[in-house]
């Protein structure tokens, strides 16, 4: 858990070499022209396309045959890049520095810049910022993405681009490899009503946290 007074760290893409850099390069141009990427995090790969634009987010719920009634949630490279796509109380914000980056998907009041393709017209998204040096470099790059694994839904989580579905790996123009990925499901928590809606990476630091919250939230 991050504490909120930390340094700012360097820039994602300081923290990766020249051939990772490459391809990130590659994906932040394939997402700005409209397509697919995966990448990894420190969770599972992740199916990522421009969170901001309703065609690429339809492209992904396409691919993974998602219900168009099931939310992704919105991947930003950091809590101050989530701020200008969200509406966070002082209490969900306090609590998006503490644990964030992390493998953590915090539910919070969205803005109109956010498409409801991507919410299924639902005020509030999930926001994660991964704890990955690679998935904060492209997020860099990009600006927010989908964050939803890389898989056919139904199908279990990917964690090593060998286990890619054919069908995701057809139809995303960049498939970043960074090894075999930590494989823990985020969990889901909304802050500002107390729920966790999934228990995953960090469930009981979390539930500990909402319990006794800082004062100063």
């Amino acid at each position: 858990m991050r504490e909120p007074d930390d340094d700012q760290p360097p820039s994602a893409h300081e923290t990766v070499d020249d051939e990772i850099l490459t391809q990130i390069h590659r994906a932040g141009a394939a997402v700005a022209d409209g397509d697919l990427v995966v990448y990894p995090t420190e969770t599972v790969y992740g199916l990522g396309a421009d969170a901001l634009s309703t065609s690429a987010v339809e492209r992904v719920f396409e691919t993974k045959g998602r219900d168009r009634d099931d939310p992704l949630s919105l991947g930003v490279a950091s809590v101050d890049a989530a701020l200008a796509h969200t509406r966070p109380t002082a209490l969900a914000a306090t609590f998006m520095r503490a644990f964030l980056p992390g493998p953590v998907t915090v539910v919070v009041e969205r803005d109109a810049s956010v498409s409801d393709a991507l919410t299924g017209g639902r005020d509030r998204v999930g926001i994660r910022v991964p704890d990955h040096p690679i998935a904060l470099a492209l997020l860099e790059e990009t600006g927010p993405l989908t964050a939803t694994s890389a898989n056919a839904s139904g199908a279990g989580s990917v964690r090593a681009v060998s286990a890619l579905d054919e069908s995701v790996r057809a139809a995303s123009a960049v498939v970043i490899d960074g090894g075999r990925t930590g494989g823990a499901e985020s969990t889901v928590v909304d802050p500002e009503a107390g729920v966790i809606h999934r228990r995953g990476a960090m469930a009981d630091a979390i539930e500990a946290w909402i319990a006794d919250p800082p004062t100063s939230a």
